[in-house]
């Protein structure tokens, strides 16, 4: 197996195929080899796993992956990877590589086609320029069992913050309402070539098997929570009031004394279940 976080092997294999680094696709390839091995381990894949991977890039994680897993299935854009890829993954008999934009794809459907009678998971060092919607798309498909990324160490935070912290965002909820997020380890700048401007992180996202907040309908849930988010550090009913305007400021009050909770709160301090609870209270006044 070739040791592509090798910077010695890295830099004449990318030189042999003429490739080059693509800024607009956010490439940074991995030149420390035990960051795959720690994100293949704590990523909890075993012969019973069949794995989705986004990006493979030149394969270091994909290799990790393919040792452990069951079944791998990777998804890529760039073309001008594959005489590289099939130098450095090719010997996997379990793997897979689609050459494609994994935000076109059915991926419940193609969980489903690629990995019969496994446990579906997902993994990937996700570009940081599109981050948020590979992982939406990713949590929404909700047919994995765990989903363990290498993003931005801030997005990172961001996922796992707690209400009331500087880091907590609508982001953070929509994250936390499909999983339990944890925050693995950090992964420094110097490992990567290119070298990023920023530290990385690895977070695992347990997903959900129950959500136990009694949501009666889950877009005005996601909507209220934009909404409450929308102006930050001003009182709840505005934001409210912004998000839904059939409301106004006083109903948006109405509302929120409804559900017992003081009319100066700020809609940051607020987690899932009180997001739910308010959700559920403008979903009955909008009938």
């Amino acid at each position: 197996m070739i040791n592509v976080c090798d910077i010695q092997v890295m830099k004449p294999l990318l030189a042999e195929h003429g490739f080059h680094f693509s800024k607009a696709k956010g490439q940074n390839f991995l030149i420390a080899s035990w960051v795959p091995e720690q994100i293949a381990l704590d990523s909890g894949v075993d012969e019973n796993t069949g794995v989705l991977e986004i990006g493979p890039g030149i394969g270091p994680l994909t290799q990790q992956l393919c040792l452990r897993a069951g079944r791998v299935c990777a998804v890529e854009l760039d073309t001008r990877l594959k005489p590289i890829l099939a130098q450095t993954v090719g010997e996997f008999e379990n793997l897979e590589i689609l050459w494609d934009d994994v935000l076109k794809q059915d991926i419940p459907a193609l969980v489903k086609e690629k990995f019969a009678g496994l446990r579906p998971a997902a993994c990937a060092n996700l570009p940081y320029y599109i981050t948020s919607p590979i992982l939406s798309a990713l949590l929404e498909a909700e047919c994995f069992d765990q989903v363990t990324v290498m993003v931005q160490k801030e997005v990172a935070q961001r996922i796992a913050a707690r209400p009331g912290t500087a880091d907590y965002s609508a982001f953070t909820v929509f994250c936390q309402y499909y999983a339990e997020p944890e925050c693995l380890f950090d992964v420094p700048a110097h490992c990567f070539l290119p070298q990023p401007k920023v530290t990385s992180a690895v977070i695992t996202l347990r997903v959900r098997k129950d959500r136990p907040w009694n949501v009666e309908n889950q877009d005005i849930f996601f909507r209220t929570v934009r909404a409450s988010f929308a102006m930050r550090r001003k009182k709840l009913s505005n934001g409210l009031a912004s998000g839904f305007p059939q409301l106004g400021k006083e109903g948006a009050a109405e509302v929120i004394a409804a559900c017992g909770f003081d009319e100066n709160i700020r809609g940051e301090t607020l987690g899932i279940p009180e997001f739910a609870k308010l959700s559920n209270g403008i979903a009955r006044r909008l009938k």
